[in-house]
């Protein structure tokens, strides 16, 4: 069973000793103590005073616990003498009440003779070997990536009789590097903890017990992380569901740039646990350009002992996908709608084990946004054909947009800041899709009847470039039937400007949380086979945004 370890900056004993208890009440199976602080001299201290507050820290602890004195040269507080941490590491594992195991950074070991005699099981001196109880962690970090000889490291602390855990933690450069850290894990002689830090190297954390990891951290309080990309204990067991990951679970994402404010691993996460799945759903944060997401998606096919299921593709690679599948012609099947779009939004693998190895058929390409658009526009309109819907906006949302509702019978009308983005589109749906019932829109809003007005700009979202605004500026359309449907896509905040202002006019809305659920729910469904729990989807969305549940309507 891979542990759970909370980190523990300690600054006085007494809030160290009620932060370790409140971490075991949250679920953590041990503390780390980081005494880099506690451990400096205050002020005129012996090194026996320095030592004994660190001692005593320890005996009262009531959780098992690791302790770290971590130097300033290797990302730590600690700027005093090598030789007087030696002293202290001595002291704890000598001591009446040791800790479960002491943390030493591997180039200490390497340059140090006083270390290895005094800690443990002395390499260099046989003879003076002392038997102690608590066990030694080596390891090593690196905060700027990942070090050029690292495979010497990883063998040489496994090579060394005194560790019983090898630690390797680097600031990770893309979500490639966790699939190294996890072969590392895989072929380690030893228990061994392999992290990647930063955004990147979230994986490493959420998957260790896949691949049979020592321990993952996760911090108390965000705040409180003591390295980059920590989760935090709450997230780890509750959002990632970290003590239903083993070995045969199968692993599925968001992939874009930026992903760390999704809400799909909420929603997904939730939504496996409610079903029965064994899945699990992490953020893949993939820089913009094609070459990183082709290199990236096919990287993570090829892990045969990752057991990628799938992800969920946003901003900016929707068209990536479609355009790296093509490639792949022949073992890729995509579902209406893609080759038409250039664009589309989730990927499964599909995949199953037969009798221990896994079997691949043709995998699948969906644009899940479009499915969502057209079924709650049907739902609200009563049906499509020969309503007249205008889209603003000429993104890949738009797009998806205007071919749902065109391929239904819509006539479609496109509103773009930029008319010749709009004109684009509807060139490609002559073009490509033999469309012709889509048209740019001539800027009479005071003229431009509709029975549905979408926006697919972002516009009026949360810390967007136009918070305050309206995509479509409902006051100046004159009236409009009641049933008329005003639709936003953007769900952060679930009432938009744009929908608070059709709301107080009497007329229909359909806000982002909905279309969010809908989409995600398709996705979850050609993931899992079975119907995605739309409600819980809704309640876990809203909540999180601070609105109370609703149908959307």
């Amino acid at each position: 069973m891979t542990l759970v370890c909370v980190p523990i900056m300690v600054d006085t004993v007494e809030s160290a000793l009620r932060d370790a208890a409140l971490a075991v009440e949250h679920g953590a199976d041990l503390v780390e103590y980081r005494v880099d602080v506690l451990f400096e001299d205050r002020g005129g201290e012996s090194l026996g005073d320095r030592i004994a507050r660190v001692v005593d820290l320890v005996a009262r602890s009531g959780a098992v616990c690791i302790v770290t004195c971590r130097p300033e040269w290797e990302g730590g507080d600690y700027s005093g003498d090598d030789d007087e941490r030696v002293a202290l590491f001595e002291a704890l594992g000598t001591g009446e009440r040791p800790p479960a195991y002491l943390d030493v950074e591997f180039a200490l070991w390497e340059r140090s003779a006083n270390i290895r005699q005094k800690i443990m099981l002395a390499v260099d001196h046989p003879e003076q070997r002392r038997a102690v109880s608590t066990r030694l962690i080596l390891s090593t970090h690196n905060f700027q990536g990942r070090p050029d000889d690292l495979t010497r490291r990883v063998l040489a602390m496994q090579s060394v009789d005194a560790c019983s855990v090898v630690k390797v933690a680097y600031r990770a450069r893309s979500i490639r590097d966790n699939l190294e850290l996890f072969e590392l894990i895989r072929e380690s002689a030893k228990p061994m903890i392999a992290l990647g830090m930063g955004e990147f190297g979230l994986m490493s954390r959420v998957l260790a017990p896949k691949f049979g990891g020592f321990l993952t951290f996760a911090s108390l309080r965000d705040e409180e992380a003591t390295a980059p990309g920590q989760p935090t204990i709450e997230e780890l067991l509750g959002l990632y569901r970290f003590r239903s990951i083993g070995r045969g679970t199968r692993v599925y994402g968001v992939i874009g740039w930026p992903v760390g404010q999704s809400m799909s691993p909420l929603v997904h996460n939730a939504g496996f646990g409610a079903v029965g799945f064994d899945g699990v759903y992490v953020p893949m944060p993939v820089e913009g350009s094609y070459e990183s997401f082709k290199a990236t998606v096919l990287s993570l096919m090829d892990d045969g002992g990752l057991g990628f299921g799938g992800a969920s593709v946003t901003i900016p690679h929707k068209e990536h996908l479609v355009r790296s599948a093509q490639q792949q012609d022949g073992i890729i099947v995509f579902n209406p709608g893609v080759r038409e779009l250039r664009a589309a939004n989730t990927y499964w693998v599909n995949a199953e084990i037969v009798n221990g190895y896994e079997e691949w058929h043709e995998d699948v390409v969906a644009n899940t946004d479009a499915t969502a658009i057209e079924q709650l526009l049907d739902d609200a309109l009563g049906g499509l054909s020969d309503r007249r819907v205008l889209i603003a906006g000429a993104g890949g949302v738009a797009r998806a947009a205007a071919y749902a509702c065109a391929k239904r019978g819509a006539r479609v009308v496109i509103a773009n800041r930029t008319a010749e983005r709009a004109q684009a589109i509807v060139d490609d749906f002559v073009e490509v899709a033999d469309i012709g019932s889509v048209s740019v829109f001539d800027g009479r809003w005071d003229l431009c009847g509709a029975d549905a007005f979408i926006n697919c700009t972002p516009v009026g979202m949360a810390h967007g470039p136009d918070p305050e605004g309206m995509a479509v500026p409902v006051e100046e359309l004159g009236a409009f039937p009641p049933e008329t449907v005003f639709f936003d896509t953007v769900y952060n905040p679930v009432e938009t400007p744009m929908l608070k202002a059709a709301r107080a006019r009497g007329y229909r809305v359909i806000d982002g949380v909905a279309m969010f659920v809908k989409q995600a729910g398709a996705q979850f469904e050609l993931w899992t086979g079975v119907d995605a729990p739309i409600g819980l989807f809704d309640r876990l969305v809203r909540e999180k945004l601070g609105a109370a549940s609703g149908d959307g309507e």
